[in-house]
């Protein structure tokens, strides 16, 4: 089973895949943790940018042949990006959108965090290009206190293992 979980920077999208990925005893994978391992110096230009999505679709090709479970955190802000799932894995794709009011994201991104470089004008900016996912999937609105319902949401939505 792959899961992608995806929304704007300063979402909760990592805090909540990370603990997801528990919850469901999948591997976690995530694309700032990636991109930090990939490119020393990080200038998130459209090659760059190419070249993480490559890598985390060729690792979730890699998970699904041995049959292993997969949290794929990201902003998967194009369509694209997302349909390439979609046409790969079809039913064993399950899509989690996490969002966020925008005076939380703002408090969240005025603070450092352990892997994301982005600050709210790239959130900003990200917005602009978001294209919106119309396929069937899980929206979850992220607080800083209801991490506990938004893992019993996502259970309910996610097949039995």
């Amino acid at each position: 089973m792959i899961i992608v979980v995806f929304g704007l920077p300063g979402s909760g999208k990592s805090y909540f895949a990370s603990r997801l990925a528990l919850h469901t005893k999948a591997e976690y994978l995530n694309s700032d943790q990636l991109r930090i391992k990939m490119f020393k110096k990080r200038d998130y230009s459209d090659e760059e940018k190419k070249a993480v999505y490559d890598a985390l679709f060729d690792k979730a090709k890699k998970a699904a042949k041995r049959n292993t479970s997969l949290v794929i955190d990201a902003t998967f802000y194009k369509q694209e990006l997302r349909q390439q799932y979609l046409d790969e894995f079809d039913e064993n794709v399950f899509f989690i959108e996490v969002v966020a009011n925008k005076r939380l994201i703002k408090k969240r991104m005025s603070t450092t965090r352990a892997f994301s470089e982005a600050d709210f004008k790239v959130h900003k900016n990200l917005k602009k290009e978001w294209e919106p996912f119309e396929q069937k999937h899980l929206v979850l609105e992220s607080t800083n206190d209801n991490i506990g319902e938004m893992i019993d949401k996502a259970m309910l939505y996610l097949p039995k293992r």
